[in-house]
């Protein structure tokens, strides 16, 4: 914590918490916080983090771009990053530790809601929902042929929390399951949901929905990509609600056109938000999201907080009552 009179000042970056920052003034202002609320898009690129340097002792941010360009500008005086979510994929967290920038997330914060979101498109694709919708408002009366979830079966790559929760319900449905990650597996988890752990090739040339669940990292970065996909099953829908370059964007646009890939759907993408002139706008085969997977009134309350206590945490400031203000904000 900072002596003397001048108050500590953070940088209140993360697109999910701005909205809400009168809501959270007093908090900042009870423990003794100078904010700096710069207008955000989807994220501080690097050169937008150059202008701000050397002005804060801490920030709450989303996916903002703290390379070790970044970082080392704003260091000395940047102290803690506190991340608005799991993914710490944009900053570089080594570089970060090197400058003594410690830097917080909330782990397992979406778990819930991501899940959802990809058994809603498995559902969708199944089902033929919206297609079906569409041609009867044209007037069109035709049974378009469906699958039940039973005689699906679903590769789930990356088998963390969400990837769990993923295997867990699809076995609800009674989806035969397939597996892959670079980590073992704890053998109850796949006793428990009888999921088949296997090569990224077997359970691409297998799979009916490919869901992607891991994290990106650079054993991940476009894990998904030409000769991947190369190996898909005939129909086969790939669902990607984890980060956009997992899967090479080209790549993937090039096996929908030529019918590799029957479908996707797509919650995040290489470039954010998803450009204007991007052909997948364009593809009827293709249902498209703006990073909204972790769409929740209960996971963001709990994730605002939570980056709250982290941030103080790397300022050093005691936070013993804070139980008591969420409850004068609610």
């Amino acid at each position: 914590m900072m002596t003397g009179d001048l108050k500590p000042v953070v940088l209140l970056s993360a697109p999910y918490i701005l909205p809400f920052k009168e809501r959270f003034a007093p908090v900042f202002e009870h423990y003794g916080l100078k904010l700096i609320t710069p207008e955000v898009d989807e994220r501080l690129e690097e050169k937008e983090i150059f202008k701000l340097a050397g002005k804060f002792d801490g920030t709450i941010c989303g996916d903002d771009r703290y390379t070790p360009a970044a970082l080392d500008a704003c260091s000395p005086r940047l102290k803690v990053i506190s991340k608005w979510g799991t993914g710490i994929d944009s900053i570089d967290k080594d570089h970060a530790e090197k400058l003594g920038i410690q830097v917080f997330r909330t782990p397992n914060a979406f778990t819930l809601p991501v899940t959802d979101t990809v058994l809603g498109y498995i559902l969708t694709f199944a089902r033929n929902i919206p297609w079906m919708d569409n041609e009867m408002k044209k007037g069109v009366w035709q049974k378009i042929p469906g699958w039940s979830l039973s005689e699906c079966t679903l590769g789930v790559i990356g088998v963390g929390d969400i990837g769990k929760a993923v295997l867990q319900r699809a076995r609800a449905f009674k989806m035969k399951l397939l597996g892959n990650d670079i980590q073992p597996i704890a053998p109850e988890f796949i006793v428990e949901t009888r999921v088949e752990m296997t090569s990224l090739e077997d359970l691409i040339s297998r799979s009916d929905f490919i869901s992607v669940n891991a994290d990106l990292n650079p054993t991940s970065r476009h894990l998904i990509n030409d000769k991947i996909l190369s190996k898909c099953r005939p129909g086969a829908v790939l669902i990607n609600t984890a980060r956009g370059p997992i899967v090479d964007e080209p790549a993937l646009i090039r096996a929908l056109q030529s019918g590799i890939l029957a479908g996707a759907a797509l919650d995040v993408f290489e470039v954010e938000p998803l450009p204007l002139d991007s052909p997948l706008r364009k593809m009827d085969q293709v249902l498209l999201a703006p990073h909204n997977s972790n769409s929740s009134p209960s996971a963001w309350e709990k994730v605002h907080w939570n980056t709250i206590r982290n941030l103080l945490k790397g300022l050093n400031i005691p936070c013993d009552d804070i139980d008591s203000i969420m409850e004068k904000t609610r």
